[in-house]
């Protein structure tokens, strides 16, 4: 039987997760866009995101996954005015943080997300746009009852890897040795994928607040980058997470 291409399957997360996200509200009005001086709600805008319309066409994108007060991202867009950079972040008084710096700053290739990076990733991004997505020290949830809050799961990272384009990197980085370990096996079990490990700071330096009080503190942190070894190959789903894709229609309406 053929296995469900992963642009494929989008439509069954969407219900998923927008219960999730949004009870009975529309989700797209739970979730704000902050690009330069303009903040606003994504109901009305076409979806997934004209990225065209953000950047010149042919622009480089890069994504990052919880941003929190956006220190990366805000270095980045300013030293890379010609790359496109988004942002997902899902407390909001961190979002409005890293939106105001952005606009003082003029950066207009910096775009900035507020919602759950679930349904942002499976409804508002297109596919296979990013030469790299970066993932720097979610929040562990260390308590074995909350392991299922963590944000990188068999059931999310396709959602994830979905966005990279097939050369581009998954660049991850934790402090918190249970959630590394658990990563770092998420990574290896899937097919396709090279995993490496990195045993010095990124070059540039540390990526976040979190990092750099880390490094002073001499405390040890896992940095891990992922490639697909293959990048013309078909994709495959995560064999932990295939079973969670019920049914879902492809674009000629058949049923997978």
């Amino acid at each position: 039987p053929r296995r469900p291409a992963l642009s494929l399957v989008l439509g069954l997360v969407l219900g998923l997760v927008s219960g999730l996200v949004s009870g009975h509200v529309l989700a797209e009005d739970r979730i704000e866009l902050a690009s330069g001086d303009l903040r606003r709600p994504l109901s009305g805008l076409e979806l997934p995101l004209r990225l065209d319309l953000m950047m010149p066409e042919g622009s480089p994108w890069e994504l990052e996954l919880g941003f929190g007060k956006g220190r990366y991202l805000l270095g980045r867009a300013a030293a890379e005015p010609g790359t496109g950079f988004l942002g997902i972040e899902v407390a909001r008084p961190y979002y409005r943080i890293a939106a105001r710096r952005a606009s003082r700053r003029g950066l207009a290739n910096l775009h900035l997300l507020a919602g759950d990076a679930r349904y942002v990733l499976a409804v508002v991004l297109p596919a296979r746009f990013a030469r790299a997505v970066h993932v720097y020290f979610p929040d562990p949830w260390p308590k074995l009852r909350h392991h299922k809050r963590r944000f990188l799961d068999p059931q999310s990272i396709d959602l994830v890897l979905d966005k990279l384009l097939p050369d581009g990197t998954f660049s991850f980085a934790t402090d918190h040795a249970d959630l590394g370990a658990a990563v770092a096996e998420l990574l290896r079990r899937h097919p396709g994928l090279e995993v490496s490990e990195r045993s010095t700071v990124w070059d540039g330096g540390p990526r976040t607040n979190y990092e750099r009080k880390y490094v002073d503190e001499g405390r040890p942190i896992l940095r891990l980058e992922a490639r697909w070894a293959d990048p013309r190959a078909p994709r495959e789903l995560h064999p932990d997470g295939a079973t969670a894709i019920l049914v879902a229609p492809n674009v000629g309406g058949q049923v997978l």
